[in-house]
């Protein structure tokens, strides 16, 4: 079998990536959402895998894994690499976790990331209006992550939240220490949000990336008695091209509160230093992003030696980055605690795809299926008609 093709077409806002064979048997993989601007950047690693064999992964990523970055220049990577295992697994008749060594989960528990309604606003009574609303979701989430602080709005719409001047700009621009009052006024709704969810649903935040490491342990001290599963980014993360370790470490060791970071690191080497020197209790690489599933798998186990747990991240990487989310982590070790549930918009993306169940999450976790591959397919026809101008060769 050899690759033939390596197209990329923007459906809805999401970058797909399409591996086509000489046998007939292609592959597919997924951008997140908020990045239609990689498909360029796919097209040009064309030349590096066509007349390669798909089913050896890991020659294919050997010629392109080093021409890529921290995020978002490791997603068109990430998603050939996603890809090329549905090739895989297709041409073995096989799904993909079996590739990956089997499994040892029949279930695989998600957070709710995504599944929210839009915040009234920014007092401790929104806060807890929305966590109501996201605790009755029918999909039974055990888990609920909700942004705070520099992630999100709160920031903004506070008064005097932050000694720093309010930067304008995509991504979570702001970063500066805390006023007392901003400090005050995370707790607050934090301590709402708990109110509500008690001990029946966990909560973890993403506060960041943004906070001093002065005030980043302040604020997880003095969150420590609501037992909260882990704060996110605080120092770096999302779109911030280095990991310092270092200050992680510094605010970690000072608290029991768990701190978590990973999501926009590229490749396992750039997870190193932050797990050998045990810098947060939680890692969230996204499959998307960080040079793929293997790529995801090989730092979830390298993680759990270190005895730091694993949450991989996956908001915005639509069908295809949540059937690569349950292949990998069925064959993920006991430091996996769930992976954030993706969100497809809009909502006529499950009409395009087949193979996903019904009920995509039944009390908070998902089913792993057995079909070849990643165990979805487009519906073809359905999803030409959402093809834009220029891509309509894309299923040919």
């Amino acid at each position: 079998m050899k690759i033939v093709d390596l197209r990329c077409a923007v459906i809805g806002q999401s970058p797909i990536v399409r591996i086509v064979t000489d046998e007939g048997v292609d592959g597919f993989g997924e951008i997140e959402s908020s990045k239609p601007y990689m498909r360029p950047v796919v097209e040009m690693y064309r030349n590096f895998l066509v007349g390669e064999d798909p089913t050896d992964v890991e020659r294919c990523l050997l010629k392109i894994r080093r021409f890529a970055g921290f995020k978002p220049w490791g997603s068109a990577v990430s998603a050939i690499e996603i890809a090329l295992w549905d090739v895989a697994g297709k041409a073995a008749g096989l799904p993909v976790y079996k590739l990956l060594g089997g499994k040892v989960r029949d279930r695989v528990r998600v957070y709710n990331g995504g599944v929210r309604p839009q915040l009234k606003g920014h007092q401790p009574e929104d806060y807890a209006e929305a966590m109501a609303q996201m605790k009755a979701a029918p999909e039974g989430f055990t888990l609920i992550k909700e942004g705070v602080a520099y992630h999100g709005f709160m920031v903004q719409n506070t008064a005097d939240f932050t000694y720093g001047e309010l930067r304008t700009g995509p991504r979570h621009p702001n970063r500066g220490p805390l006023t007392e009052r901003g400090l005050k006024h995370t707790v607050a709704c934090v301590e709402a949000m708990k109110e509500v969810l008690g001990d029946e649903v966990g909560l973890a935040l993403d506060a960041g990336p943004g906070f001093t490491v002065p005030d980043a342990i302040r604020l997880l001290r003095a969150l420590e008695p609501l037992n909260l599963m882990w704060v996110e980014d605080l120092l770096t993360g999302d779109y911030v091209p280095w990991v310092h370790a270092d200050q992680y470490r510094e605010v970690t060791v000072a608290t029991s509160t768990p701190t978590h970071t990973g999501e926009q690191i590229y490749l396992r080497q750039n997870f190193k230093d932050l797990i050998s020197t045990q810098a947060v209790r939680v890692v969230g690489p996204d499959p998307c992003d960080v040079g793929g599933i293997a790529e995801l798998k090989w730092v979830a186990e390298y993680a759990d030696l270190h005895g730091v747990q694993i949450v991989p991240h996956g908001v915005l990487d639509g069908v295809f980055g949540l059937a690569a989310l349950v292949q990998v982590c069925a064959t993920l070790p006991d430091n996996f605690i769930a992976f954030e549930y993706p969100v497809a918009k809009p909502d006529w993306w499950y009409s395009i795809v087949t193979g996903l169940p019904e009920r995509i999450v039944v009390d908070g976790s998902i089913e792993v299926w057995d079909r070849p591959g990643l165990g979805i397919e487009f519906d073809r026809e359905a999803a030409a008609a959402h093809l834009h101008p220029g891509d309509e060769g894309f299923f040919a």
